[in-house]
């Protein structure tokens, strides 16, 4: 039976991104050695997205980050020197913002408007 899912981030800024991870995002996580942090995930869920005009093109994964509070997350992460690329906006399933992370890419927050 599955007990568990992983998501992997690849990113030319490693280091960087496993330390953000850790110092700014607050993940607890093992090293598993030299510097290798496997970081635990409190929760998660997995969703199945259908694509309109290969966009975004079948086959691409995302992770996102989400949480009960947004506006009080947004201005935790910015007082850790979090970098937002917008503002917050209403997605319908939730309120939704996205930060840049080392690797040159960005990550979305969000807020669930659903329930589990």
């Amino acid at each position: 039976m599955i007990r568990g899912m992983r998501a992997m981030f690849y990113s030319s800024h490693g280091d960087e991104l496993r330390a953000f991870l850790r110092d700014k995002v607050g993940l607890k996580g093992v090293d598993v050695g030299e510097g290798w942090l496997i970081f635990d995930a409190p929760e998660a869920d997995l969703g199945v997205h259908p694509t309109e005009n290969n966009d975004p093109p079948s086959g691409t994964a995302d992770i996102s980050f989400y949480c009960d509070d947004i506006e009080g997350t947004v201005r935790e992460l910015k007082a850790k020197g979090v970098e937002f690329t917008g503002p917050v906006e209403d997605h319908g399933y939730g309120l939704v913002t996205h930060f840049k992370v080392p690797g040159g890419f960005e990550v979305q927050l969000y807020q669930p408007r659903y329930s589990k």
